[in-house]
């Protein structure tokens, strides 16, 4: 889930073609859930195969991921690795919430139906394993991280490897990412909770330099303006949201001033703090984009999870084409 900062983060529409000639550094697991969540059907279940396999995530590696790559763009997944200590008990309350919301999704109808389906989304080892072997026959690098991706991809795009990361969560920013680009893989018409209204969903990006040099703060103020709000790895202070928690800071000056005036406390603040100003992070990666093995995606995905032929080779067709220009030019550059 990540922390909400929405509310005070400044945004541009991005336009696809920016894409071109340009490396993204997906939020692997941010992004499978997405898929798993909206690519549904409209019972609520998710796409699946005869032998009942969840399929959503892979339809939305193969149609989605490879739209972005027709665009220009060059691709790659950063997997998170082990999660820090303090993080247990998000986890631990995410778990309790999808095991609720399984419940209620059984038991209820229409729109709460399908509201607590999406809210069921899991990962687990084999959803992850067909999304790691269908990126592979992709020829899309795919990047282990120490720990949190999202800290990995921004990394990658501090270094300068990389120039956006893509995630739905705003915690990219707080690890330093300079630009984060949301609704990548996940435009399209949206129907609002609980009403009848539908809305666009268009590519959005933040500009984290933009977004301090707005707010008249600094990336380490920013950072403690999450934790004031809750991060997946605290609750935040009582009623405090990100306009209360700028004010504070603007106040205050630090996050430790803040709960010396209020007389509150936070556990684990600073270690906190310093995980996202000093994430571990890895160098060991290799970005490349490799020949699509067009057969061996329709041979995973035709015939053992049961999808279209036709709609596969097509797809596969297009990915093999866009690796080509995207080799020519590189050529010429070269």
């Amino acid at each position: 889930m990540g922390v909400d900062l929405g509310d005070m983060l400044s945004r541009h529409r991005f336009d696809p073609m920016e894409l071109s000639g340009r490396w993204v550094a997906v939020d692997a697991f941010n992004t499978l859930y997405q898929f798993l969540s909206i690519i549904r059907q409209q019972d609520g279940c998710p796409l699946m195969d005869s032998s009942g396999r969840v399929t959503s995530h892979l339809s939305g590696i193969l149609y989605r991921i490879t739209g972005i790559i027709v665009a220009g763009a060059k691709v790659a997944f950063v997997l998170d690795g082990e999660p820090p200590e303090f993080k247990a008990e998000t986890l631990k309350v995410r778990a309790e919430v999808r095991s609720s919301a399984e419940a209620k999704w059984q038991e209820s109808e229409g729109e709460e139906r399908f509201k607590y389906a999406q809210a069921s989304s899991r990962l687990n080892e084999e959803i992850i394993e067909d999304a790691l072997r269908l990126l592979d026959c992709m020829g899309l690098p795919i990047v282990q991280a120490p720990s949190e991706g999202e800290a990995q991809a921004a990394c990658m795009a501090s270094r300068g490897d990389v120039d956006l990361v893509s995630s739905q969560d705003y915690d990219s920013l707080l690890f330093g990412a300079p630009r984060v680009v949301r609704n990548l893989a996940l435009t399209g018409r949206r129907k609002l909770p609980r009403k009848k209204v539908y809305v666009d969903v268009n590519p959005e990006v933040i500009v984290l330099q933009e977004v301090l040099e707005r707010l008249g703060i600094d990336r380490v103020q920013l950072v403690e303006i999450g934790i004031m709000c809750g991060t997946d790895y605290n609750p935040g202070l009582p009623r405090v949201g990100p306009k209360t928690a700028l004010k504070l800071i603007k106040e205050h000056g630090d996050l430790e001033s803040v709960l010396s005036a209020r007389g509150e406390s936070l556990e684990n603040f600073e270690e906190i703090r310093d995980l996202f100003l000093h994430p571990p992070t890895t160098d060991d990666y290799s970005l490349r984009m490799r020949t699509p093995r067009s057969d061996e995606i329709v041979s995973f995905l035709c015939d053992e999870r049961d999808f279209s032929e036709e709609r596969v080779r097509k797809v596969a067709t297009r990915l093999e084409e866009a690796y080509r220009v995207g080799q020519s030019t590189l050529d010429r550059w070269l």
